[in-house]
């Protein structure tokens, strides 16, 4: 796992397009969560930052879109769009492109351009205010972080992986935000 962090990090400070040439399932597969974790326990910061950020008044989380689509849809409808449907849309819009750049500061270009505009993109999970856009740096983080490590997980291992990455992440975070919900209410 520390291999991982180590390599993550020292990649989005310098991404270059090049494919890890072990093609091991199995590397791939540890390689795969610990990636899972690291994503996890960034998510776990940035909602504890948001959380202060709520608590102090700043902003309200209240009329997030997940609220609003659980009141139109059923859970199990809610759960295919987050787990299925998402993924595939944004791995192939955010990710997909990634390979195309072959020039080495092009590639860079892109993965932070990329990266950002799917973090950005998740700001409309918010009613915008003013406070919402002053804000949006620390609401969009958990996105843009979740961006370069599924950017990592694309150019190393192909857009399937970034696929599954993706859908792993937001079933885990689904099934808590349904067991958290249900436990409120």
């Amino acid at each position: 796992m520390k291999e991982t962090v180590t390599e993550l990090f020292a990649y989005i400070k310098n991404p270059v397009l090049g494919k890890d040439e072990n093609t091991n399932f199995t590397y791939r597969l540890k390689k795969f969560f610990s990636i899972f974790i690291i994503s996890l326990i960034t998510s776990f910061f940035f909602t504890i930052c948001i959380a202060i950020i709520e608590e102090s008044g700043f902003i309200s989380t209240e009329n997030h879109a997940a609220e609003s689509l659980l009141k139109e849809l059923s859970a199990f409808h809610f759960f295919i769009f987050a787990v299925v449907i998402a993924p595939i849309l944004e791995e192939s819009i955010f990710r997909a492109p990634l390979t195309l750049f072959k020039n080495k500061k092009a590639f860079k270009i892109a993965f932070y351009t990329l990266a950002l505009l799917f973090g950005f993109i998740h700001i409309t999970n918010y009613e915008i205010t003013t406070n919402i856009l002053l804000f949006s740096p620390i609401l969009i983080a958990p996105q843009v972080f979740a961006g370069f490590y599924f950017g990592f997980i694309r150019v190393r291992f192909g857009l399937l992986w970034s696929i599954a990455l993706h859908a792993t992440y937001n079933g885990l975070l689904f099934s808590l935000f349904l067991l958290t919900k249900d436990a409120i209410t």
